[in-house]
């Protein structure tokens, strides 16, 4: 399934580059070509974040044109399977590798960050600092309730943000990841926390966007705005 979704980015890529190269400029004032700038951009991005960056556009370019022009193709199916299979082979390592020292750069985060006043680790290996306390009552996991949050990779990179937004979101205290289960539980109403993650009470070895790394340490900046009443809530419907 992995070689038969490259084949056909690589085939999308190709409408794109096909006809022209990295040197040649091309005109973006139709929707047409806007569009068709748009779904090589898209392709592109997804091509280099599963580690195929390494592309050649202009066999890219020959493979197209050959097709197009119903030309006799240059290499023969089955070598064309083995190259494929090379290339998601040599994608799926560098992506392993990079998995791996995700893994050990947050192992290491979270050591040093334990050592730092006003942490505190708990026996799942969450970590949180309280940054405003307050006196509200505490969610249990059958509740739903209202925050805002700021979520952030351990180099700083905002990858989700409910204050960037302007609006705070409600939802269910068992619905999202373990971290947020167990670090809702510990706030009051009120509160603020910093909460660092460890990837295996987020997303561990997955990664839910290319925004997020597999095994990425998640560090959220979260504030506890309310509590939802079901019985208000029913009464409001």
């Amino acid at each position: 399934m992995k070689q038969h979704r490259l084949a056909a980015a690589v085939a999308l890529v190709s409408l794109v580059l096909a006809g022209c190269d990295s040197q040649t400029s091309v005109e973006l004032k139709t929707p047409a070509q806007k569009a068709s700038y748009g779904i090589g951009l898209n392709m592109g991005k997804s091509l280099a974040q599963e580690g195929m960056d390494d592309l050649d556009s202009k066999a890219v370019a020959q493979g197209i044109e050959d097709a197009v022009g119903k030309k006799e193709q240059k290499l023969k199916d089955e070598e064309l399977v083995e190259a494929f299979a090379a290339l998601q082979k040599r994608a799926e390592e560098r992506m392993a590798k990079m998995s791996e020292e995700s893994a050990a750069a947050g192992k290491k985060f979270l050591e040093e960050n334990a050592k730092k006043a006003g942490v505190v680790t708990t026996a799942s290996g969450l970590q949180y600092e309280v940054i405003k306390k307050a006196d509200g009552a505490q969610p249990k996991p059958t509740d739903v309730v209202t925050v805002h949050y700021t979520g952030k990779l351990t180099n700083g990179t905002v990858f989700d943000s409910s204050v960037e937004r302007g609006s705070p979101i409600d939802l269910p205290v068992s619905g999202v990841i373990p971290g947020w289960v167990e670090g809702l539980q510990l706030m009051h109403v009120g509160e603020k926390y910093k909460l660092y993650i460890p990837s295996e009470l987020a997303y561990g070895a997955q990664s839910p966007s290319p925004a997020i790394p597999a095994n990425s340490v998640l560090v959220f900046d979260l504030e506890l705005l309310a509590i939802k009443d079901p019985a208000k809530e029913d009464a409001a419907k």
